[in-house]
This record gives C-alpha cells, structure tokens and sequence, in this order.
C-alpha cells in the first residue's frame, strides 16, 4: 500500500470512527438523504454519457450515527469517475464536519461496434464488415467504438476474429500524406492564406500531425488532410 492511499484509508477509518461514536442525544443524518446526496451528483456527473445509463448507490453502514447535516456535499475523490465501479465522498461543513465514502456503480447501455467478418491486418475497413452490438459500455475495454465514422474507412493493427468490439487505440487511419511525398503547404491566420510546396518527413492519416520541409530547408508542423494537403494555422 502506498502511502497517499494509506493516507487516505486512515483519514477514512478515523472520520468512520468519530461517526459511529457520536455525541447521544443530538440530531443524527439521515442516511437516504445521503444515498440521494450520492445519486444525484452521479445523475449530474454521468450527463452526456453515450447510452442509457443506470445508478445504484451500495448500502451504507446503519451503525454510523452522523450529525445532522443541512447541505451535505458529494465529491469524487482524484480520478474517480462516473464510470462502472466507484466511490463517492460525502462531506458535511457545518455545523459537525464529517466525511464518509459511499461505493456506487454506474452501468452505461449502448451501441457498440465489432467485426462481423474476419478483418486483416492493415484491411480498409468497410461498413458491411461491421455490425452493431448492444451491451454495457462500462464492462468493454476503453477506446471501444460507437459510430461507423469513427472505423470505416480504417484499418486494424492485427488481424480481427468475428465478434471483436473494435478500440480506437488498435485502428490507423489511410494515409493521406506519405513520408517523403511532395504536398501543398497551407499556412492561414487572420485575414491571410499562404500556399507552398512542401515535402512530407513521415507518413500520416486525415487530421494527424505531421512534419514537413520546405524549398529552404525549413522544418514545419502541420495537420495532414486529403489531397496531400498540410495545413498551418496561426
């Protein structure tokens, strides 16, 4: 264990300690109003996400006896997210401060993109090799597909099985510019558009950064596009 999150751990049990022995006869937290303390800001932090998304909020300990608090405050501790398994904090600043943590899970259903043939290595990919399949998001690998714009017209890195969810990280695009190829330099700003010929130093697909040298031995970074174009904007 290392020592920040046995740091963390500590300040847990101690703020779980001072919970469960806390001063009889005062007014006590009600622990729904902590779980919906709990939903809501996942409800908020999971807005936007692609699919239906789902919240459960694990129990809490009902031996914890909490001070009453007006406006407890839900909180991700650093890179925590809204995403499958994780953990919410909840702190209270007044007027009895107290920190629990709350495990909760987020399930996200939705579309997702796998190989419906087999697909070679370094194949164009085409829609009709492809077929859309449904599933919890959170429980795939990161990177996974959801939009046909996002694959076809890509290749994969190795060779694919039918059935293989498609990651972003395992897919290149088609070159539009190769190493060593003359293309047109575009450098635009405000209110100018300059053009030249360039020669690429490496090989890149549509919106990559790519390096380029000039008649005068310049070496320039831009943004590859279709048509062996390179742009440069200032």
């Amino acid at each position: 264990m290392n020592t920040r999150l046995a740091c963390t751990v500590a300040a847990a049990l101690l703020t779980l300690s001072g919970a469960l022995h806390a001063q009889p006869g005062a007014a006590r937290q009600e622990m729904a109003s902590v779980r919906r303390s709990v939903e809501q800001f996942l409800q908020i932090q999971s807005a936007g996400l692609p699919g239906q998304v789902s919240i459960s909020v694990g129990a809490i300990d009902p031996r914890m006896q909490l001070a009453a608090c007006a406006e407890p405050q839900a909180f991700f501790m650093p890179g925590a997210r809204a995403w499958g398994k994780t953990t919410v904090g909840v702190r209270c600043v007044a007027p009895s401060p107290w920190t629990i943590y709350v495990q909760a899970s987020v399930s996200v259903i939705g579309d997702y993109l796998a190989s419906a043939v087999p697909l070679a290595q370094g194949q164009n990919i085409e829609a009709s090799q492809l077929v859309t399949l449904k599933g919890d998001l959170t429980m795939l690998p990161a990177g996974i597909a959801t939009e046909l714009t996002q694959v076809v017209g890509r290749s994969a890195n190795i060779s694919l099985p039918p059935g293989t969810p498609l990651r972003l990280d395992t897919l290149r695009s088609k070159p539009v510019v190769q190493s060593g190829q003359l293309v047109r330099l575009i450098t635009s700003g405000n209110g100018f558009s300059v053009s030249a010929e360039a020669r690429a130093m490496s090989t890149a697909g549509d919106g990559q950064v790519v390096q380029v040298r000039t008649a005068g031995g310049q070496q320039i970074t831009g943004i590859a596009k279709a048509g062996g174009m390179v742009e440069v904007a200032f």
